[in-house]
This record gives structure tokens, C-alpha cells and sequence, in this order.
């Protein structure tokens, strides 16, 4: 399948949980694709920009080794994306990318997602985080960014010091993640001190 002929497929997609999820299939079964379908999420003013996120989500939630050729190509345009429902599945693609390295140690991840690549998530889940987003989008970022502060020291204290100043003024699902977050790295910090 072609780029244009992908793009054309796209016009068949919807929200629905079905049609994200047979386009996945296609792409997990032609891993290829997935290039394909970066292309076009990174159409950043393109309405199939979206669709394409979505389906870039559900492919790399099934099976995130079909990221792997592309992720210098996703984490150096990831930034770009500013429309509401394509920002969710970017987000949600860190949160899995980062969920994959630091905890369930898939070495194929962790061999191959760079420092500079991390450094470039830390970076934009921080703008995410600190910018007018979505609690989604915010959620995904606190989670990929817990993670990557088992790595880097200096970023828990950084994201505490946002949640606590976010805290008072935001929804209960923002408060509830914060909950969670700071319980992590409350156990965290006890670890390593220990």
C-alpha cells in the first residue's frame, strides 16, 4: 500500500474501536506501513492526521516493535502535533514507549530507543504538561515522565513542583493522576534510598 493509497484509506476510519483496530492489523501484518501512517500523523493541519494517531496507537499497543525503525522519525516530529484528538495518541505512544523501557525492561525498546530520543520526550511531555492540553494528554505525559525520571534524577522534582502548582485549579482525573504519580515516586525515592 502506498502512502496516498493509505491516505485515501484513512477517509474510512473512524473513532470506533473496530475500525482503529482492523487498520492496526494491517499495519502490524505490514510493519512497513507504519512510516506510512507517521507521515501522514505528522500532516499536522490534515483532518486524517488524527486517524492516523489513532491507528499508530493501536498498532504500537499490540505491538510496539513496529515503532521501532521510525522512532528517531516520531520523537524529532512529535512536537509538532497540536490538534486535540491527534496529541492524545502521541502522548499515549510516549507513555507506552517509556512504560516498555523503564518497567517491563523490553530490551528490544531499551536497545533501541536513544538517550537523545528520550531527552526529546522529556522535553515535549514537559511542554505538554505545562501548556493547555487535555487531562489525557497531561495523564500520558506525568506517566512517561515518572518514567524517565527513574533515569534522570532532576525530573521528579520538576514534575512534583508542576502537579502541586496545577493541582488546586484542575479536574478530578488531573488530581487523581497526581495522586498516583506522587505515590510512585514517593516509592521510588524510598527504593533508592534504601
Amino acid at each position: 500500500m502506498t502512502l496516498s493509497e493509505l491516505y485515501n484509506e484513512l477517509s474510512h476510519v473512524n473513532h470506533t474501536r473496530d475500525k482503529r483496530a482492523y487498520y492496526a492489523q494491517i499495519v502490524i501484518h505490514e510493519p512497513h506501513l507504519m512510516l506510512h501512517v507517521l507521515e501522514i500523523l505528522f500532516m499536522i493541519d490534515d483532518p486524517r492526521s488524527p486517524k492516523a494517531g489513532w491507528i499508530a496507537e493501536f498498532a504500537i499497543r499490540k505491538e510496539i516493535k513496529t515503532l521501532l525503525p521510525y522512532l528517531e522519525y516520531f520523537t524529532s516530529k512529535m512536537h509538532t502535533v497540536y490538534q486535540d484528538s491527534a496529541l492524545r495518541p502521541v502522548s499515549k505512544i510516549c507513555e507506552e514507549l517509556a512504560v516498555s523501557h523503564y518497567k517491563i525492561m523490553n530490551p528490544e525498546i531499551r536497545a533501541s530507543l536513544s538517550k537523545i530520543q528520550r531527552e526529546r520526550m522529556i522535553t515535549t511531555c514537559f511542554d505538554w504538561l505545562v501548556s493547555d492540553q487535555k487531562v489525557a494528554v497531561k495523564a500520558y505525559s506525568m506517566t512517561t515522565l515518572f518514567h524517565l525520571g527513574t533515569e534522570f534524577d532532576w525530573i521528579h522534582g520538576d514534575l512534583l513542583r508542576i502537579m502541586e502548582d496545577d493541582y488546586t485549579a484542575s479536574s478530578a482525573a488531573y488530581k487523581a493522576r497526581c495522586r498516583h504519580i506522587t505515590t510512585w515516586i514517593n516509592k521510588h525515592q524510598k527504593l533508592k534510598s534504601s
